[in-house]
């Protein structure tokens, strides 16, 4: 270098990196700052503090990361990409590294050194990376250090979904619900993250060798660090210790080869012209409101959508309570015998909908004249069943019913509900006065409220101010009908290109009802969605999402002022309609003197190995989740006596309750339990042990069978049965096995003779080939896959003797064709008894 110092910079998805190095690679300057999706003024501000080294001086700088290559190029700087960059910081700073998994805050990375070069890198999905782990934070009402902490004290996992942040949301919440301990689901979310690094990218090649861990994510938190280790069965002498781990883009940024010698001064001129340079931002080109004057008419002709209301203070007769634990929100609503609104409260779950319902009844009660008189408490929504349970409300509604109830207060001849909440979406078309069709997000909730409230909060903003920004937009940001990681990163490249935030408000909140519409409902014609629509759920109290309703459908709709409390109050009036004498709902003092405590326990008396959770009230009351059947909550006596005959248990135990031998000839052979062997196992255990060999079984399927195996499964759309037979390959070996069998087979045994085909799917036809192409640990044994078919007799006796003579002497083709008649004899017999004990 002609200089003594260089400048690495490295702009992420959510965070900026700077570091200032000398000739020797000394730090005299680093710095690691969220950029809240303005990179450019944050450049702007820490470069200030790299200027005492630099002032009056030439250096060397390069940028780095996904967020870089368009201020590279307007300081017309060079650009490197972060995965070289990273790898050449590696091989400077620690080269005995084989691997490095890097998280930053939408991308993840793994590096493999030894040997051939390979890097691999999230694509579509930015599930499990450090803005996942941000939006699972806020859900226990943390930040991603709070998270840390929790996962230090928890001792149970979870399942939890990490494909994408919306997936593990449903997961999550439905475990905060349902009273999951905070500490449990932190360790749950680390190693939900752990999982989707290690099934998503490593998808083939395995994760060894001495290991370094990079990044923003595995520097600050070291549980999940530790989560990797321990997953990976990983020594102390194989993890590499980085110092500096989240600096190391910038790092390499700095020393590339391709970074460029500048002069502070016209540096500094270029970094303060950015903020005239042109935006790149695809806009919609239509403004919410003409002006001020036509919004106001648009607030005057929603405020007439108002519920009837009473005094509270004044009222003294019978009271109805409804309560709506929500995914992200808990609402209670209080009516007298007219329908009257008395009281309502909406408030934030903060990671415990129990809690919060308590604290709002007791905020009820303590409004409510002494001679009220409880006579009915309904419970709907999400946490339903729990608080239901919990406080003895006197029956639950589903509710999309509650919903419905409540707008018909409001159009009796209602056509069209539109619901949106913090993450899910209901629309319901309604046919003369019931419910006809309903349509709700399953598998995505992009574009639901709780995607505007985690962006307003990463702007530092209030979801009302935010809100209220979008109705100001004259050129919303056009954001399309994509999913929430992916609009989530359309958002930040608008702002990078300086984009106005009230024309990001609302453009996601035209993006929002575009979802609805288009994505979710694929809506055709706006005429079905009839003239009476009414829209409600908290997201709709945002003036830009009504607005985008009215100007999408082309229809005006019906916002009633209780639009937040809508499922509460219709629970409310359904409680008013039941007509009971006296409410079960805890009075005041129940409340003061509530407890629970938590017990998680895993359920053995089946397969499922249910992980069961448990609230214990001091009541003694108890409520259970994560049960498939009601064994483990101590109701085994009950299923007994009703003598149902379990058949998925009599055909396991009938399919491999095989006795092997215990002194065999020939030695022993291994066979995964998985895929086709749920069925063709009775042949092939008896045709080897005809033949004089031990059959060796690899364990039952588990969850702990998928992890160990899952850095070998080289597809995500893999099904989990084909996922799972990594983990029994691994098995066996580790078993000590020396032979493992386990055949392609393109056509199974035909069951009918009417029957059109009798083929295997090609995933259990063939995955023995990707499973020695993918699997490691199968050079070490022998691995035997011959192509076989099993309905053809003569063909499979002539081919089972070609291939087995090959490894080893002295096996005879009669004994072959002797041991193939008792298996497909046995098979039969199988067969005949799984359809008799049906």
């Amino acid at each position: 270098m002609n200089t003594k110092l260089s400048l690495g910079i490295d702009i992420g998805s959510t965070t900026i990196k700077l570091v200032l190095i000398n000739e020797n690679h000394e730090i005299l300057y680093k710095t690691y700052q969220r950029h809240f999706s303005e990179p450019t003024n944050a450049l702007k501000q820490y470069f200030k503090e790299v200027l005492p080294f630099v002032e009056g001086k030439s250096f060397r700088v390069c940028m780095s990361g996904s967020a870089g290559m368009g201020l590279a190029s307007r300081l017309e700087i060079p650009f490197e990409q972060e995965v070289l960059a990273c790898t050449e910081a590696i091989r400077t700073l620690i080269p005995q590294t084989d691997t490095a998994i890097e998280l930053g805050g939408e991308d993840a990375k793994i590096t493999y050194l030894k040997g051939s070069l390979e890097q691999r890198m999230n694509g579509a999905c930015a599930g499990g990376t450090g803005a996942f782990i941000d939006q699972m934070a806020n859900l226990l009402n943390t930040d991603a250090k709070g998270l840390n902490d929790l996962a230090k004290k928890g001792t149970k996992i979870h399942t939890i979904a990490s494909r994408c942040g919306v997936f593990a949301k449903t997961d999550i919440q439905a475990l905060i619900n349902d009273g999951a301990l905070k500490e449990d689901l932190a360790l749950s979310i680390f190693q939900a993250v752990v999982n989707q690094t290690v099934g998503t990218l490593a998808q083939g090649r395995p994760i060894e060798g001495k290991t370094v861990f990079l990044g923003g994510p595995l520097t600050f938190l070291d549980v999940l660090k530790e989560r990797f280790i321990t997953t990976l069965n990983l020594t102390d002498d194989e993890v590499v210790k980085a110092d500096n781990a989240c600096y190391y883009v910038a790092f390499g940024a700095a020393i590339c080869d391709e970074s460029l010698e500048v002069d502070c001064q016209s540096f500094k001129d270029k970094l303060e012209a950015l903020s005239n340079s042109e935006s790149s931002t695809s806009y919609s080109g239509q403004a919410l409101f003409k002006d001020d004057s036509d919004y106001q008419d648009f607030i005057d002709r929603h405020s007439k959508a108002k519920v009837k209301r009473a005094d509270i203070s004044l009222y003294h007769g019978p009271v109805y309570i409804g309560i709506d634990a929500g995914s992200t929100t808990s609402k209670i609503a209080a009516i007298n015998d007219k329908n009257e609104l008395l009281y309502t409260i909406y408030s934030s779950n903060q990671g415990s909908p129990l809690n919060t319902v308590i604290s709002q009844l007791k905020e009820l009660y303590s409004k409510l004249n002494p001679d009220c008189v409880i006579k009915g408490a309904v419970t709907t929504g999400y946490g339903e069943s729990l608080i239901k349970t919990a406080l003895h409300a006197d029956f639950g509604e589903v509710e999309t019913f509650a919903h419905l109830r409540a707008a018909k207060e409001f159009c009796p001849e209602v056509s069209f509900i539109m619901d949106i909440g913090g993450q899910d979406m209901k629309c319901f078309f309604i046919n003369e006065g019931t419910i006809g069709n309903i349509t709700l997000n399953e598998a995505c909730s992009a574009g639901c409220g709780s995607f505007i409230e985690t962006f307003a909060k990463s702007l530092n903003m209030s979801v009302a101010q935010f809100a209220k920004l979008g109705t100001t937009s004259k050129n919303p940001v056009d954001l399309g009908t994509r999913c929430t990681v992916f609009m989530n990163s359309k958002v930040k490249q608008a702002q990078k290109d300086g984009a106005k935030v009230s024309d990001i408000s609302a453009g996601i909140s035209l993006s929002v009802i575009k979802n609805a519409l288009f994505k979710v409902m694929q809506l055709k014609d706006m005429n079905s969605l009839g003239d009476h629509i009414v829209v409600q759920g908290g997201t709709f109290l945002n003036d830009a999402v009504l607005k985008s309703m009215e100007m999408l459908i082309g229809k005006k709709v019906i916002r009633p002022d209780i639009s937040g409390h809508m499922g509460a109050y219709g629970a409310a009036i359904l409680a008013h309609e039941r007509n009971l004498e006296s409410s079960s709902l805890l009075k005041k003092e129940d409340l003061d003197n509530f407890s629970f405590k938590t017990k998680s326990y895993r359920c053995r008396q089946c397969g499922n190995s249910c992980m069961i959770t448990m609230q214990i009230f001091n009541d003694n009351s108890r409520h259970f989740t994560g049960n498939r059947c009601t064994k483990g909550i101590g109701q085994k006596d009950k299923v007994e006596k009703e003598n149902t005959t379990n058949l998925y248990r009599y055909k396991y135990q009938r399919v491999f309750d095989y006795k092997p031998l215990e002194n065999a000839p020939r030695g022993k052979i291994g066979i995964p339990r998985c895929l086709n062997m749920y069925e063709d196992y009775p042949f092939w255990f008896t045709f080897f042990t005809k033949l004089g060999w031990r059959v060796v079984l690899s364990p039952m399927s588990s969850k702990e069978l998928y992890e160990r195996g899952m850095d070998t499964i080289s597809s995500d759309t893999a099904c989990y049965p084909a996922k799972l037979v990594h983990g029994h390959i691994k098995a066996l070996v580790e078993m000590g096995e020396e032979w493992i069998f386990y055949p392609c087979i393109n056509y199974e045994q035909k069951e009918d003779e009417d029957a059109p085909n009798h083929y295997n799917c090609p995933v259990v036809a063939y995955y023995s080939e990707l499973l020695k192409g993918n699997v490691e640990e199968l050079s070490k044994v022998k691995f035997l896959y011959p192509y076989l078919n099993i309905n053809n007799k003569k063909e499979l006796t002539k081919e089972l003797y070609s291939y087995l003579a090959k490894f080893f002497d002295g096996i005879k083709k009669s004994e072959v064709k002797a041991a193939v008649y008792y298996g497909l004899a046995e098979y039969d017999r199988y067969m005949q008894s799984v359809r008799d004990e049906g």
